[in-house]
């Protein structure tokens, strides 16, 4: 059977090994896991799931090598390793193929799922076939109506018209998170603003947990996500205040970090994208109401990006109203301003220009007074007046004061801190103190209250498109919503024949009757929601779908995900950081207070992988510099592809394709299948009487291996292998010999551990070893293998060098047994020729001998 196989032994074909054993992997289904009463240890390990965009690309070919050896490595230690995969199917990219070819986009996307399927099993991903998803089938879709509509019965699913993020060329809402330097992150289209009724999830009720419970994750997600993700959702603590306008029929709260500074409040500014600009405005005079306007219509040309902008000039609009100062009781102006927000705190803040920037900038351009009230250490005495352009244009009535303390005059405001001044009961108060303070002076008053903002924003789940998950909404002519029943869903996508899929800003599924018109459940007429949910909502629970995805009762089983999750260890690219992560970890935590799970994180560890790029820059068509996925494949077969991903350098760094040598791995591979024909021991030879050079390389690698794949460190496991594979070679060559038992153990280990990197070249290493038990299914692979435990014994130094010290310095270097002793030790430093001329004629003063690694000798100074 051998020979029929390998017709040339010395012949590494990765071609004719891949055709082989591709249908024997295909026939047995080696990493199902459907064992109920399986007893042993598990792991869950999951590589983020692809979108259908075509067939597999190198990116794809780096983050499954990496997954995968995690999962392969974690079978070899003993433990159950449930691996899935799916497709991300639904989304904007196939209406675009599908509006540009006229075709149905489920037509494109499973046509390139096919594809994408063929490529990942020639890949040799260690994945469980039998709990393939898609996110776009029905049986898949209807559990994000049923998540939507649970959320939506505990208050966490709510509609409402504000302003949003609006990309003109794919017509649809964006969230926040998709909206990256003022574009969209899709098409990179300039985002608009654009006044809708949307649907949200209501994120920022979890927004304290989202942020504390990162602690949890602190060694074992990379900092720089943590990091991002404290940074998006953005806590910031300090006060609600409320202000009364003169003219307005309620307090108008406003929030702030620094209470402890509203003496030093001298006007306000209100989002002119607000409703409180809105209605401020309604009320003014008609000159008011035309400039407002006006002012409006040129915000909203504006990016948020380009209103955040420090550098550019500070313009607003006064909207004839005043607010009264709730600790000074004076009257302030309210203006209009495009540097705040809508949706930052409450659409309206306090200024105090004498201490921030952006106020003081906006203050010194339109005339408004300036206090200062935080003596920032600054060389002057006394308390300081409130300063107006008046005064200086006349002469300032203060000549002795030093101009370093005049913001106005200066133009840079006094940001650090100080103590209080010109703040009545405040004054002489560090700043954490004046703020405690401040704090309870509103409280004592009811004009304010301590209070925390973010800048996370509810997540806007909206979008005006086909080929999404429809919300399960109606609406009865009066306007009231009426949920789906649950028993109704799913609420199927129709048919995509005659839908104009084309942007015009609604979505394509308002203009099918047969769809929008229905019927509630006691018999009204009603109308169905026309979006379609934003995919994110598909990827942040798929991971709990994976546990039973073909179980048409439920959304997935408790009692497995007790069993299985969370993840323990998900991997895939940094560039969902904040996204897909941020929205997981959300959705876990309802589904734990809503019982379903135990659990408040879904992914206990993450590894994040770089970028595969060519020449020093990202890989693209356009530009030319691509390298094709299948091509790399039928060059270098999928083992040398697969080894160049763990060997290029860390996982999180980038790899530069020109810079590897896909080649090189082919040779080292070549190398060590070679030595697995070379063998002629029997598979029953006693190690123990081999070679014990090579057995104490072979079990020092045994030992440090599995210390190097949990680290991640998968190029200094593959480095380390090659130093074996050479070791072997030179026993084979020059040594021992090929008969020798532990050349079969070493070469062995090879293949055990080259099932994590190349499980090609060593699933026929290890058939060619003898070591296949066809009979024993797929127990019989070298992936089920285990990996072998180390001798203590032979990870004892046969030697260690001893160094030798004259008074201070190095004199002499030797290899000594690991259990010499002091007195021996100290006769051998003696006894050297190159310490005795060291020592010269000098007497020696002490010898100190710390066997077996050094001995320190001290001369008497002449």
């Amino acid at each position: 059977m051998t020979d029929e196989l390998h017709p040339d032994e010395n012949a590494y074909d990765p071609a004719r090994i891949e055709a082989h054993w591709a249908p024997i992997w295909d026939e047995l289904q080696p990493f199902t896991v459907d064992d109920p009463a399986d007893s042993k240890p598990r792991k869950y390990v999951l590589d983020m799931f692809p979108y259908p965009s075509g067939d597999l690309h190198m990116g794809h070919a780096e983050v499954y090598a990496l997954g995968d050896i995690v999962a392969r490595y974690w079978r070899q230690q003993g433990f159950t390793v449930l691996h899935p995969i799916g497709w991300d199917s639904f989304g904007l990219p196939a209406e675009n193929a599908a509006i540009k070819r006229g075709a149905d986009p489920r037509q494109w996307t499973y046509e390139n799922i096919a594809q994408q399927k063929a490529s990942m099993k020639r890949y040799a991903t260690s994945f469980d076939w039998s709990r393939v998803l898609h996110t776009s089938d029905p049986e898949y879709y209807r559990w994000n109506q049923w998540l939507f509509l649970t959320m939506y019965e505990k208050g966490l699913a709510y509609r409402k018209a504000s302003w949003v993020n609006w990309c003109p060329n794919d017509q649809t809402v964006l969230a926040n998170e998709q909206v990256v330097e003022g574009a969209c992150e899709r098409c990179g289209a300039i985002a608009e603003k654009k006044k809708l009724t949307q649907w949200y999830f209501k994120i920022t009720d979890y927004a304290d947990r989202l942020l504390d419970d990162l602690n949890q994750l602190e060694g074992a997600w990379p900092s720089k996500v943590l990091t991002m993700q404290r940074n998006w959702i953005g806590r910031s603590t300090g006060a609600d205040v409320d202000f009364v306008i003169e003219g307005h029929h309620s307090p108008v709260t406003v929030f702030t970090t620094r209470p402890d500074t509203l003496f030093g409040a001298t006007f306000m500014v209100v989002a002119p994208d607000s409703d409180l600009a809105a209605e401020l405005a309604a009320g003014a005079t008609p000159e008011v109401r035309m400039a407002f306007q006006a002012y409006l219509d040129e915000v909203q040309k504006k990016t948020e990006i380009d209103r955040q902008d420090t550098s550019r000039e500070k313009t607003g609009v006064f909207l004839d109203r005043f607010a009264i100062n709730p600790v000074t009781g004076e009257r302030i102006p309210v203006w209009a301003a495009d540097y705040v927000l809508a949706d930052y705190g409450h659409g309206a803040i306090m200024a105090v220009p004498a201490h921030d920037q952006r106020d003081l900038d906006f203050a010194r351009a339109h005339g408004l007074p300036v206090t200062v009230v935080v003596d920032t250490n600054a060389p002057v005495t006394g308390a300081i007046p409130v300063i107006t352009p008046e005064m200086l244009e006349s002469g300032d009535p203060h000549p002795s004061e030093p101009a370093a303390l005049d913001p106005l005059a200066t133009g840079e405001a006094l940001t650090g801190d100080g103590r209080m001044i010109n703040s009545g009961p405040l004054d002489g108060l560090s700043k954490q103190n004046a703020i405690k303070r401040a704090i309870e002076l509103l409280e004592g008053r009811g004009t304010g209250r301590a209070s925390k903002t973010y800048r996370l924003r509810d997540w806007l789940i909206s979008r005006q498109r086909y080929w999404g998950t429809p919300i399960p909404i109606m609406y009865t002519d009066d306007g009231t919503e009426v949920p789906v029943p649950l028993d109704a869903l799913p609420v199927l996508l129709p048919d995509a024949a005659g839908i104009d899929m084309k942007p015009k800003g609604t979505s394509p599924l308002g203009g099918v009757a047969a769809f929008v018109e229905t019927t509630t459940p006691d018999g009204q007429p009603a109308r169905r929601d026309t979006d379609t949910m934003d995919t994110f909502v598909d990827s942040s629970w798929y991971f709990l779908r994976f546990l039973n995805p073909s179980d048409s009762t439920q959304a997935f089983d408790p009692a497995l995900a007790e069993k299985w999750a969370p993840v323990d260890q998900y991997v895939g690219g940094v560039e969902h950081a904040i996204l897909h992560l941020l929205y997981a970890r959300f959705i876990t935590k309802v589904l734990f207070d809503l019982g379903y799970v135990s659990f408040t994180e879904p992914f206990s560890a993450l590894l994040n992988q770089g970028m595969v790029i060519l020449d020093g820059a990202k890989m693209s068509k356009s530009k030319g510099n691509l390298v094709y996925f299948t091509e790399e494949l039928d060059s270098y077969g999928v083992d040398a592809v697969r080894l160049t991903m763990a060997f290029a350098g860390p996982p999180e760094d980038d790899i530069d394709w020109r810079d590897v040598s896909v080649t090189g791995s082919q040779k080292f591979l070549a190398r060590a299948w070679r030595l697995s024909g070379e063998v002629t021991s029997p598979v029953d030879a006693d190690p123990a009487m081999g070679d014990q050079a090579l057995r104490r390389v072979t079990h020092r690698f045994l030992s440090d291996v599995p210390g190097l794949i949990e680290a991640f460190k998968f190029n200094v496991a593959v480095a380390r292998t090659m130093e074996l594979v050479n070791a072997i070679r030179k026993t084979v060559d020059t040594g021992a010999g090929p008969a020798d038992a532990a050349v079969r153990e070493a070469v062995e280990v090879v293949a055990i551990a080259l099932s994590l990197f190349a499980p090609y070249t060593a699933e026929d290493m290890w058939s060619r070893l003898g070591r296949r038990d066809e009979a024993a299914g797929r127990d019989g692979l070298v992936a089920f293998a285990g990996w072998r435990k180390a001798d203590p014994m032979l990870l004892i130094d046969e030697t260690v060098t001893a160094i030798v010290q004259v008074d201070g310095k190095m004199r002499d270097k030797f290899e000594v047994s690991p259990t010499i002793g002091n007195d021996e030790l100290e006769a051998l430093a003696r006894a050297s020729e190159a310490v005795k001329r060291a020592v010269g004629d000098r007497e020696i003063a002490q010898v100190i001998a710390r066997a077996p690694r050094i001995v320190n000798i001290a001369t008497v100074k002449p």
